[in-house]
């Protein structure tokens, strides 16, 4: 029995040998190689909008709403488009004293008086359009129209039809969003990085739209939470796609630059040293070197020292270090 079982074992042994035999003589290889390519760097942020594309429409006198033309949160109104019509005592003597300060200075060479109603009527904010049709139609309109300042979204409305309000009341606020904010999240570990970093770009679950960015600032405190700084970018938002609160994958790239690569599956690490399995001069023979890498991406190493462009390595250094080169001790 015992003769039975080590004859069998003898045999195994032999198959084994023979398949690592003939899987050595299939090793595969690659060179090392000189590319020009950027570091990048991911972070994640949201979409916010710009403080400067924020319009207020607070109105300089009080009155009452008569029409509400913006009735609904969230509409899109054009630049110059009706927001409310309203009756305004204030607005409707000023616009009185214009017209009647304009009769009076008929035939007489000093209109000072003409001018100086005018200029009241245009710091209450009155369009130069309403201004012009009290002399247009002779006659005063008791309605002052309020129009949107901007292109954008309503996105608060703080009045109905019917309701009173007072002077520098803040009615609407219109956001436009042909330019928006990303407020990326930045390790601090990775500010010094960052300075060198010439390009970003971002990205969203809502297609597959990527969109260049600009760097405009970096928040001058650190969230204790999350060890992480923020820095704001900029996005050309022409079409209107990207909304307040969207999730944004940001990548940050440097300045193209020339780098000794391998693929990550040639390179392995060992005692918090990297290396890789030279090929010799003879075949079948490969001599572990010790290299000093860093990662480049997800898939390649930066070589920084131990070999040149063009020297030739094993591609799967895994499979060598399961192979005879560990059972030999050759590193």
């Amino acid at each position: 029995m015992r003769k039975t079982l080590l004859i069998a074992v003898l045999f195994a042994s032999a198959i084994a040998q023979e398949a690592t035999v003939r899987q050595l003589f299939s090793v595969q290889s690659v060179k090392a190689k000189t590319i020009q390519t950027s570091h990048s760097k991911q972070s994640y942020g949201y979409v916010k909008a710009d403080d400067s594309r924020v319009f207020d429409v607070s109105p300089r006198f009080g009155g009452y709403v008569r029409t509400l033309y913006a009735n609904k949160t969230y509409q899109f109104v054009k630049k110059g488009e009706a927001l409310a019509s309203v009756y305004s005592p204030e607005v409707y003597k000023a616009k009185e004293d214009y017209l009647n300060s304009y009769a009076y200075s008929q035939g007489k060479t000093h209109n000072a008086m003409v001018e100086s109603s005018k200029l009241r009527l245009e710091l209450l904010g009155v369009s130069s359009g309403e201004i012009a049709d009290v002399l247009k139609n002779k006659k005063v309109s008791q309605n002052t129209t309020i129009r949107s300042p901007q292109d954008g979204f309503v996105f608060a409305k703080n009045v109905n039809e019917g309701s009173a309000f007072n002077a520098k009341t803040k009615l609407f606020e219109i956001v436009n969003l042909e330019r928006v904010w990303v407020e990326a999240k930045v390790f601090e570990r990775d500010l010094s990085w960052l300075k060198n970093a010439k390009s970003f770009e971002a990205s969203f679950k809502s297609g597959d739209k990527t969109y260049a960015a600009e760097s405009t600032l970096l928040y001058p405190n650190l969230d204790p939470k999350e060890a992480t700084f923020t820095l704001r970018l900029h996005l050309d938002n022409k079409e209107n796609e990207l909304f307040p609160g969207m999730y944004a994958n940001v990548i940050a790239k440097d300045a193209p630059t020339k780098y000794l690569t391998l693929p990550k599956s040639a390179v392995i690490r060992k005692n918090a040293k990297f290396y890789v399995f030279m090929v010799g001069d003879f075949e079948g023979e490969y001599e572990p070197v010790e290299v000093l890498a860093t990662p480049l991406d997800d898939y390649s190493y930066v070589i920084e020292s131990g070999l040149k462009n063009g020297d030739e390595v094993v591609s799967d250094a895994l499979f060598m270090m399961d192979s005879d080169a560990q059972i030999n001790g050759l590193y």
